[in-house]
């Protein structure tokens, strides 16, 4: 039995860390902070917890994160950053749930998120809790970066191909669709009930802060820089992630046989049979990503499929199957829910 923290657990990433983990046989929830919410039953505010969290929103100054063995940061880009150091220090493991420690490179950290990174020392020792790919490094970590959504959907996605050496690494296409709840919880215009709903639109075509993570996530099983285009989307849904990838194969393989085989061992990733397209809707609520690969009109253009559910297997179902590792858990204990439908 461990002891979690969670940083900032008022938003969509901290309620389903909630709802998973207070379904976690080996996880006791210590602490969840929040400067607004401080003294409030965190089942007040999130009544599908009634039974099963008993916990009350603490103020950060007074939450004693260093008593736990985990802390979790749910919060946004830039806070992560500021306390990990100490927590570190203290023999506590952390897992940050926002960007602060997933881009290796400082100077182009600073240049997509608009700030100083305020502990670049750590940026080196984070591991990129992507476990389909870093699960040994995960397994030894004490500081987990946990990947993004978009991220998790396009990488998961075009994995073989590039492990298998097959692919145009310079023209490389992801055009991706999110839910609002990507946006997170908080007031903003472009994620209201009127402006969002029967409407679907593109945004950050000329860049988005995903774009040098996914770049150096692939870059790294490559071996070398790739060229990639990622044009995300909003979608009028809740949840949901469904990334559409292009490429073009260099020689004659059975990407059913490629995909099947890369994934067959993996708890959380599912290769549906060929000629079916997966749905949003059949991993709602689950840590898993559904992939199927199609060779249209048998030409040298690939098309993958990978959907996922954003604030799950893109958040906080990652983070768990992450923590699982870091304590050699199961790495599905707690995270093995079968998606919801309709």
């Amino acid at each position: 039995m461990i002891n979690v923290g969670i940083v900032g657990g008022t938003g969509y990433t901290g309620v389903e860390l909630l709802r998973f983990l207070a379904q976690h046989p080996e996880v006791n929830i210590q602490t969840i902070t929040s400067r607004n919410e401080a003294g409030i039953g965190v089942d007040e505010l999130f009544t599908n917890l009634r039974g099963h969290v008993a916990v009350k929103f603490c103020h950060p100054d007074e939450a004693k994160l260093d008593q736990c063995d985990l802390v979790f940061f749910a919060t946004p880009n830039g806070i992560a950053m500021q306390q990990a150091g100490s927590l570190l220090d203290a023999g506590v493991k952390v897992i940050d749930l926002a960007a602060d420690f997933r881009i290796k490179d400082v100077a182009e950290w600073e240049k997509w998120y608009g700030m100083s990174h305020a502990s670049p020392g750590l940026v080196a020792e984070a591991v990129y809790g992507l476990p389909e790919i870093n699960r040994d490094e995960v397994k030894t970590a004490n500081l987990v970066a946990n990947p993004g959504c978009y991220p998790t959907a396009v990488q998961l996605g075009f994995l073989p191909l590039i492990e298998a050496g097959i692919v145009d690494l310079d023209h490389l296409i992801a055009d991706v669709k999110s839910g609002v709840s990507g946006a997170g919880r908080k007031a903003a215009i472009h994620s209201l009930y009127a402006e969002a709903t029967d409407n679907f639109k593109a945004y950050g075509v000329p860049g988005h802060r995903h774009l040098p993570e996914i770049k150096q996530g692939l870059a790294k099983v490559a071996g070398q820089d790739v060229g990639l285009t990622f044009v995300p989307h909003l979608t009028p849904m809740i949840r949901g992630i469904h990334a559409t990838l292009y490429t073009r194969v260099s020689t004659n393989v059975d990407l059913q046989e490629l995909y099947e085989q890369r994934y067959i061992n993996e708890p959380f990733v599912d290769v549906l049979p060929s000629g079916m397209h997966p749905e949003t809707r059949s991993v709602r609520g689950s840590n898993i990503c559904r992939i199927a690969v199609h060779r249209p009109q048998n030409s040298d253009t690939v098309v993958v499929l990978s959907v996922t559910d954003n604030l799950v297997k893109g958040a906080a179902g990652q983070a768990i199957q992450n923590m699982n590792l870091m304590f050699a858990f199961p790495e599905t204990l707690g995270i093995s829910q079968l998606p919801v439908l309709p």
